[in-house]
């Protein structure tokens, strides 16, 4: 497997491959890759002649320098998972912060259309910025002809299909259903991070979203949001930040329903110093 630190290197492949005329799919991760990584490469391997998967913990979508600081950093243990997929097909670049900010380790700054303001934008300060800037400079580099997200970040998901279209970038953007652990947590990389207690716990988040997705078929928003929220004040162990039904296309909270726009449900949760998200398609 062909492991690239330097955008010159990865350029210079992938300009070989092309040549022969191969497609090219691109999974963009921070590293520490589970199973739910896995399937957004496989998936990826599918539709495309080879898959570029880049390997980055950027800067400059943490608000919390500590958070940054904790985030587990597993190359070698990235590139032997990644092996277990294909050792042919797949290219791995794993560059240097300076690699690929060049000195300036700063955000553009973007317009989303609003979407950036909602859920995530509103506790996570400038974080779309940094995952605009980060993602754009990739798909500059990288030039795939599909990229591949996985669902769990659906708001971030949508902000990547606003920001190909606003750049006239010409790619594909392919968002992947949310892969689960056996106890239907959201497969993240900061769960290994969980300690028992905690671990043991947080399949919670997700039993309450699909009761939360059957009540909202007879009740209001507003209920099903006072309904959650009353869940995780009573619960020991896990503090909610938001609760929140958004529209599928603007992400605005949902005011009344309509029969003809699609609804998801939206949640971020404090299990200890981890925070954790998820959200569940609810028509």
């Amino acid at each position: 497997m062909e492991v690239y630190s330097e955008k010159q290197q990865i350029t210079a492949a992938i300009d070989a491959a092309k040549a022969k005329k191969l497609t090219l799919g691109l999974v963009p991760t921070m590293g520490a890759l589970h199973e739910g990584h896995l399937q957004l490469v496989i998936k990826a391997l599918e539709e495309n002649d080879l898959v570029a998967v880049s390997i980055f913990v950027n800067p400059t979508q943490f608000d919390n320098p500590e958070d940054l600081d904790k985030y587990p950093r597993t190359l070698e243990n990235d590139i032997a998972l990644l092996k277990t997929v294909s050792a042919t097909k797949i290219m791995v670049y794993a560059p240097t912060v300076d690699d690929v900010y060049e000195g300036n380790t700063v955000s553009e700054t973007f317009d989303f259309d609003g979407l950036e303001h909602e859920m995530e934008g509103k506790f996570r300060d400038g974080h779309f910025d940094g995952v605009g800037t980060v993602v754009k400079r990739l798909f500059e580099i990288v030039k795939p002809h599909k990229a591949y997200f996985g669902e769990k970040d659906f708001q971030q998901l949508q902000i990547i299909k606003k920001l190909v279209e606003k750049h006239h970038m010409p790619l594909e953007i392919v968002g992947c259903k949310i892969h689960r652990e056996s106890n239907g947590l959201a497969m993240s990389s900061r769960n290994t991070r969980l300690k028992p207690e905690f671990s043991t716990a947080a399949p919670f988040i997700y039993e309450t979203l699909k009761t939360a997705k059957l009540k909202f078929g007879t009740k209001s928003a507003t209920e099903v949001e006072e309904w959650v929220e009353k869940q995780f004040k009573n619960h020991e162990l896990l503090k909610l930040e938001y609760f929140i039904i958004s529209e599928v296309e603007t992400l605005k909270p949902l005011k009344r329903k309509s029969n003809n726009k699609a609804y998801r449900a939206f949640i971020a949760v404090y299990a200890d110093d981890i925070r954790l998200i998820d959200n569940i398609a609810l028509n």
